[in-house]
């Protein structure tokens, strides 16, 4: 018998992806036609061997259907409203298998759950990648790579997503130089039959001169900061992290456990200021290296896979680089605007990843009890403007609310208005921009 038609699929996650799902069609075709020929064939015995080569009348065969792409508007995290009609015919998101299992809702977390979460963006957003121009089933346009790869969709979950190849290297052609100053950002969804062996996802900050498709992840010895992300079965895993100094030699390795949410989407911070180096899986920061960057050597962005099994898929990568201030900005000059305070897409729902730079504004404003501020939302300019407008003062209010209810802010302290997308800071016609616009200014009273 062929296993395959025996083969069980653990992976929840499911992906939207017409090439696999053509190939599925195919595979199945190909295992039912063997099976049910070996059940004739016994059938046949069973009447005789003579019957054996009694002629048949022919029966027609079905085609396999091919699977539509899906169109899903990518919608950044702070996205503004847009419709996204679908047409969708799913896929199992491992590609190794017939399962055919539902994937489990992302679960919702609170500011609460964060109240240790220090991280906090860039000041201005200088890259973002959400595959929106790129087609389901091709390798991202602005990405390089000595291996494979596809966007695709996944069912339950916004936008599009880039599912790495099992063994290759990887990195956006856009991210070019990491200042002292950066912090990249993303999210990360992997299947639940991801093997404990080999690796996960290895994020490497590595010297710009070395990043190209023939790195060696295994033995590059490159000036790098590396960090390998690596989920196993039933929310637990490992991470590992290493350092290179610009002699190429290994100054530091180590590892430790981490939780993660199977079947969810898990979101994933780096921080590099100066020599220092911090990496955050959800709400919990996980490395803390003060000595990782040489301060001459010029730094990029570049990722490799060595998967034995599972799937991982990456979206909404936002780079930013610059470094905070909010305490000269707000008291000394009047005025601070970040773009660090995430809502959930189309609505004033804070998103916790948002507790760094809350909890910055609220320390500062604690510590300056006779300073009164107005929050001002924008917004970017998808969707309608009178939609937009109403959007940006429930997010300034959403903002009031948190300041109140998580740090003691006194309400009347604190004004409240928006702008919608009537004051851009940057083009609306590029991710880049719009992720600029989408802000909230803090302006002293």
């Amino acid at each position: 018998m062929c296993t395959l038609s025996l083969s069980v699929v653990r992976a929840q996650v499911r992906v939207n992806n017409p090439k696999e799902t053509v190939e599925r069609g195919v595979e199945g075709r190909v295992n039912g036609r063997i099976d049910g020929g070996i059940n004739r064939g016994l059938d046949k015995l069973e009447e005789g061997v003579g019957n054996i080569f009694k002629k048949k009348e022919k029966k027609p065969t079905t085609r396999p259907t091919s699977a539509d792409d899906t169109y899903d508007s990518s919608a950044e995290t702070n996205g503004e409203a847009r419709t996204n009609p679908q047409r969708q015919e799913s896929a199992s998101a491992a590609g190794r298998g017939n399962g055919t299992s539902q994937n489990q809702p992302d679960e919702p977390r609170s500011l609460k759950a964060y109240s240790k979460f220090d991280f906090v963006p860039g000041e201005k957003v200088v890259a973002v990648e959400d595959f929106g121009p790129d087609a389901v089933g091709d390798y991202p346009a602005r990405w390089n790579t000595n291996a494979s790869g596809e966007v695709v969709t996944i069912d339950g979950l916004p936008g599009k997503w880039f599912q790495f190849a099992d063994k290759g290297t990887f990195y956006p052609e856009f991210v070019k130089n990491l200042p002292d100053n950066a912090t990249i950002e993303f999210d990360m969804v992997t299947t639940d039959d991801f093997s404990n062996s080999g690796a996960g996802l290895k994020v490497f900050i590595l010297d710009t001169k070395d990043r190209s498709i023939n790195f060696d992840q295994h033995f590059g010895a490159s000036a790098q900061a590396g960090v390998d992300i690596h989920p196993s079965e039933g929310g637990q895993g490992s991470s590992s992290v290493w350092v290179n100094d610009k002699s190429r030699e290994r100054i530091l390795a180590n590892d430790t456990p981490i939780a993660w949410r199977v079947n969810a989407v898990n979101r994933i911070a780096f921080w590099k200021q100066k020599s220092r180096l911090r990496v955050y899986i959800n709400e919990s920061k996980i490395w803390d290296i003060p000595r990782a960057f040489d301060p001459t050597t010029t730094y990029s962005l570049l990722f490799a896979t060595y998967i034995l099994n599972g799937r991982a898929y990456l979206s909404n990568l936002r780079v930013a680089v610059g470094a905070p201030d909010t305490r000269s900005k707000l008291i000394a000059e009047g005025k601070f605007s970040t773009t660090g305070i995430l809502f959930d897409v189309n609505s004033d729902k804070i998103r916790p990843e948002s507790y760094g730079v809350l909890k910055d504004i609220g320390t500062v404003l604690k510590e300056n009890p006779g300073v009164r501020v107005k929050i001002v939302g924008h917004t970017d300019s998808d969707g309608d403007d009178v939609s937009n407008l109403a959007l940006s003062k429930r997010r300034a209010a959403a903002v009031k609310t948190a300041l109140t209810a998580e740090f003691g802010i006194e309400a009347a302290r604190l004004d409240t208005d928006g702008k919608g997308e009537s004051q851009p800071v940057g083009p609306n016609t590029t991710a880049e921009g719009k992720a600029n616009n989408r802000r909230v200014e803090f302006l002293k009273l």
